[in-house]
Order: C-alpha cells, then sequence, then structure tokens
C-alpha cells in the first residue's frame, strides 16, 4: 500500500532535542514491518497541534486531493490535532478522498466502534493535557514576572531583551541607537511643543525607520512611545485578558484590558526622567466633530461610496473656501497626506473630487440605468456569455437523456442480480459487474448534479430581466418625491462603489433582485411600495470580472456623461 508520513512536534525546543526525528524512525519501522511503501514525509517541526493552519499538514491535505497515496500513516491521534473536533475534520476530509488514517500507536478507526470510542477517548485527553500545559505555562509566567524577570519576549522600543540564563534572570537593556530617538522625541514634545504630526515629519525627513521597519511613523506610534512607562524604569506584565468576543464578530476572543490593581511592575533600567514623562502633554483629543454621523444634512449623497481610483481607498468629506469666499464641498482621497500614504512617493496623484457634481452625475447615470436596464442587462449577457452560459431548454434535454441513461443503468443492476439468484452467473463475475455499474451509477449522479446546478443558474438568467425591469419601476415611481435621505438610501442599496480616475467615473452596481424574506416593512427602498427586496451576492448583477460587482464607465466610454463630468481644481 502507498502510504504518506505525517509527524508533528509543538515547539522549537522539542525539535532541537530531535523527538521529530524519533517519531520518524518509529514510523520508519512500522511501515517496514507492515510492508507499505512510503510515498512522501511531511513534518511540522515548532507547530501547534492545536491549529489546521500547518504547513506540513496543507501539503499533505493537497496531495490526498491529487490521489497521490492511499493511506496516511502518523503516530497517534494527537498528532494530527490537539482538538478532538480537528481531528475529525481532518480523517473525514481525507476519507472524502479515499485515504485512510492509520496509527501505529492506535488501531484503525474504519468502522470499528470500539476503535472510535478509543480514539475520542484519546482526544479528550489530548485536549485535556493543551489545557494542562497552558495553565502552567500560565502560573509560571506570573511568578517569574512577580520575581521581577521580563517575561514578555518583545522589548520596547529603546530596549534590548536580554534571554534567561542559568545564572541570570530575562532583562532589558538600553539600546542607544533607538533610545537617542526616543529622548529626541520627548524633547520635542516638552521643549519645543511640537505636535505628533511634526514629529512624525520630522523623523521622516531625518531618514529615521519606524519600529516596524517602514519609513513613514505612524502617528499612533508615536502617541503610545509617549505613554509607555517602561522609558522611566517600569514595564507590566499581566495587562490584558483573552474574554469572548461579541456577538457577530469573526475571532472567537478577545483582548481587554484588567484593573490596574492586577498588573505586574517589573523594574528596568529608564533612561527618561520622571518629570519630563510628566510634563508630557495629553496627545489625544476629542474628534468626534469629525464623524459621519455629525455630516451636515443635505450633503454627500455619496458619502461612504466614493474611492480614488488611483489609490483604491475610500475618500472622506471635506470642506473648502475659495479665494471669494465661497465653501465647496470635495471628496478627498486621504493619500494626499504624507503620512496617511505612507511616503512622498506613494502620495496620490489626483485632485480633489467636487462632491455637488459628482453627486449630480451619479443620480443621474443611477436614473438612466433604472430607466433603461438593457444597458445592465447586456452587461449580464456578455458576463453569462463568457461564463459559458447555457440555454435552459438545452440543459433539460440533457437532464432527459441523463436520467434515461440512469434508469438503463438501474435495470441492468436489477438484471445481473436476477442472473445471479437463478445461478447462471458466479459470484465473482456478479461481484465484478457490480462494482463496474456502482462506479457508472456514482459517475452519471455527478454529471446530474453538475446538470442541475447549470440548470438552475439558467433559470436565474431567464427571470433577470423581469426581475430587472420590476425593480426599475417600483424605484422611479417616487423618484420625484425623494428627499436626500431617501435617495442617499437608493444608492447605497443599488451601487457598491464609485471608483473616480482622472475623468473617468466607474459605477459598480449590486441590484437587489430577490424574493423578500419577510413583511418588514421597515427596509423598503425609497419609492417603492412593500418590503425591499433581500440583497444576496449570488443574484446580483455582476461586473465581467470574477465575483465583483457590475461596472459601468463613464466620462470616457461605456456611458457618456455629455460633458456634465468635471473635477475641482484644488489639491
Amino acid at each position: 500500500m502507498l502510504i504518506a508520513l505525517y509527524v508533528r512536534v509543538s515547539t522549537a525546543a522539542q525539535e532541537a532535542r530531535g523527538t521529530i526525528g524519533s517519531q520518524l524512525e518509529a514510523l520508519r519501522a512500522y511501515a517496514a514491518k507492515e510492508t507499505f511503501q512510503i510515498e512522501e514525509e511531511y513534518l511540522d517541526d515548532g507547530h501547534s497541534g492545536a491549529y489546521l493552519d500547518r504547513p506540513g499538514l496543507d501539503a499533505l491535505r493537497d496531495a490526498a486531493e491529487a490521489r497521490r497515496f492511499e493511506a496516511v500513516l502518523c503516530l497517534c491521534p494527537d498528532r494530527l490535532a490537539r482538538s478532538y473536533a480537528y481531528q475529525v475534520l481532518i480523517m473525514d476530509e481525507l476519507a472524502r478522498y479515499d485515504v485512510r488514517v492509520l496509527f501505529s500507536d492506535a488501531p484503525e478507526i474504519a468502522d470499528d466502534p470500539q476503535a472510535r470510542l478509543l480514539t475520542q477517548v484519546q482526544g479528550v485527553i489530548a485536549e485535556y493535557e493543551r489545557a494542562k500545559l497552558i495553565e502552567r505555562g500560565r502560573r509560571g509566567k506570573l511568578y517569574r514576572a512577580r520575581l521581577g524577570e521580563v517575561v514578555s519576549w518583545k522589548a520596547p522600543y529603546g530596549y534590548r531583551r536580554i534571554p534567561r540564563t542559568d545564572s541570570e534572570q530575562a532583562r532589558l537593556v538600553i539600546y542607544e541607537p533607538e533610545a537617542v530617538v526616543v529622548r529626541g522625541i520627548f524633547a520635542d514634545v516638552v521643549e519645543r511643543g511640537l505636535s505628533v504630526r511634526k514629529i512624525v515629519y520630522g523623523l521622516y525627513e531625518n531618514d529615521i525607520p519606524s519600529p516596524a521597519g517602514r519609513n513613514m511613523w505612524p502617528c499612533s506610534t508615536v502617541s503610545r512611545l509617549l505613554k509607555n512607562e517602561a522609558y522611566i524604569g517600569r514595564v507590566y506584565y499581566n495587562q490584558t485578558q483573552s474574554v469572548p468576543s461579541r456577538p457577530g464578530s469573526k475571532r472567537a476572543t478577545r483582548q481587554v484590558d484588567r484593573p490596574r490593581a492586577e498588573w505586574i511592575a517589573i523594574p528596568v533600567p529608564s533612561f527618561i526622567s520622571q518629570a519630563t514623562f510628566d510634563a508630557v502633554p495629553p496627545v489625544s483629543r476629542d474628534n468626534s466633530r469629525w464623524s459621519p454621523r455629525r455630516a451636515e444634512p443635505g450633503a454627500w449623497l455619496l458619502r461612504g461610496l466614493v474611492r480614488c481610483g488611483a489609490c483604491d481607498v475610500a475618500t472622506t468629506c471635506h470642506k473648502m473656501h475659495g479665494r471669494k469666499g465661497e465653501c465647496h464641498r470635495y471628496y478627498y482621497c486621504p493619500h494626499h497626506d504624507i503620512l496617511q500614504a505612507g511616503g512622498e512617493d506613494r502620495r496620490c496623484p489626483e485632485r480633489n473630487i467636487r462632491a455637488d457634481a459628482l453627486d449630480a452625475f451619479v443620480l443621474e447615470q443611477v436614473h438612466d440605468a433604472l430607466n433603461h436596464p438593457q444597458t445592465l442587462l447586456a452587461a449580464e449577457g456578455a458576463l453569462a456569455e463568457r461564463a459559458g452560459g447555457d440555454d435552459a431548454e438545452i440543459l433539460t434535454s440533457q437532464l432527459a437523456k441523463l436520467e434515461r441513461r440512469l434508469e438503463g443503468v438501474r435495470r441492468e443492476r436489477r438484471r445481473i442480480a436476477d442472473l445471479y439468484q437463478v445461478g447462471l452467473i458466479e459470484t465473482a463475475d456478479m461481484e465484478r459487474r457490480g462494482r463496474d455499474i456502482a462506479t457508472r451509477l456514482k459517475q452519471l449522479g455527478s454529471e446530474r448534479e453538475a446538470l442541475d446546478l447549470r440548470s438552475e443558474e439558467a433559470t436565474e438568467r431567464d427571470t433577470l430581466e423581469q426581475n430587472m425591469c420590476d425593480f426599475g419601476e417600483r424605484v422611479l415611481a417616487g423618484w420625484e418625491t425623494m428627499d436626500h435621505s431617501q435617495k442617499q438610501r437608493l444608492l447605497r442599496t443599488v451601487l457598491e462603489s464609485v471608483h473616480v480616475k482622472g475623468t473617468q467615473v466607474e459605477l459598480r452596481f449590486r441590484i437587489p433582485l430577490n424574493e423578500p424574506p419577510s413583511d418588514d416593512s421597515s427596509h423598503s427602498p425609497p419609492g417603492s411600495e412593500g418590503p425591499r427586496q433581500a440583497v444576496f451576492s449570488k443574484d446580483r448583477l455582476r461586473s465581467l470580472g470574477e465575483c465583483s460587482p457590475l461596472s459601468l464607465q463613464a466620462g470616457g466610454g461605456g456611458v457618456q456623461c455629455g460633458g456634465q463630468w468635471r473635477r475641482g481644481q484644488r489639491r
């Protein structure tokens, strides 16, 4: 049997002691004893079994999908994963590829209830052992921190961490090249009264890289540096704790601050005086007046939708006054600011975008698109043609032919069973022909599933035109009576984004065409009667790119702007 070996150790220390080599030696001896042929060996040295994101395991799963071996040999289930749920996930995936999972220290699972129970018990024990290791490590770090040892491996800017030895604890020492920079930052704030932005500009002009090695220091990094108590001789351990994430979050846990009384202070060398540290003014300010919720009513119709075509970042809303005192509104690319862009060479080359002109232009284009849906439907037709769209009648005919072939194979299986019962064919012949029929049935079943999927997509395309027209009629019926907020809701309903580059405007549509999932009238689109149609990504009108919204370009091709589009002249 052609097999693959998989071995794993959790830490670099285990790797250095050669425990991964002992696993390999045991598995090779087991394979030789069972006369298995080893196709490949997959190693994860220094990777925890608590996670599935392991390079060796990923390569093993890819090779299993490619049918490069028949079985995987592992020392025991907890080498695959520490969590039983992860063990089941991996073994189920391998089973789908007809790859067996063998353990040298445990019986093969297969359909044996006792073997499956043993694996489950081993998985629970592995999880318990991992929990014990984590708890022991946490208590050990707390003990060492209370003795004054620097536990965290990450040193603040201006320091270097010296690892623990047999005679000394781990500690921080001052790294003078970075300490000079820190002293200069404190001097700029306390003695010269410079703002954080001006300090960042100075660091950039003097070619001083950030702690992350970038050319431009983030303002938040300088702000945190000015509040770091390490520079006056104190670092803290046990500042945060892990708690369950809020509902809807993608992460299972989040970090929150502990009460300051639970923090453990660790003394370190200082190079900033207490008086200088206390003299630093508050670096945070109340920016609530810039919140989008405080936006001027009746303006910024496309707020949150406009993106800079050159930088592909969302724009912000700015008001600027002209030479004669007149006020103009602009959509402003944040990469005009050298700090936001990350350097002079990365600044946005585009001009600011006049908000009133773009709002009127986009609103007119949306009105025309809904009033003449043939433009959108033509793009959807081009998408279907490029994706290999099928005609519903042809697919129905193909499905009928496939059903006849399936019925013929089923009749053949029944005839073979009848022949075997009357003794006209031998058992071996019946089994061989039965395997052949099972293979054909499986292949035909897969073809039918694919045809069913294509038929469903063709049916959706056939109903697209009517749904599109209905949606446009519902919206346009109340177009004249819409106020600013209703128009803004409409644009956020039908537009994914608006990309502007030079005189070119690209509208990316997302038209909701599904049946309403409920009778909640609070979600009705402006100008319509009844509940709003639900928006699902698979039913949106998409662009010719894969899985992206439908795009219409204006100003340089596609839908022409007729000379109405004009950009602002200010930087």
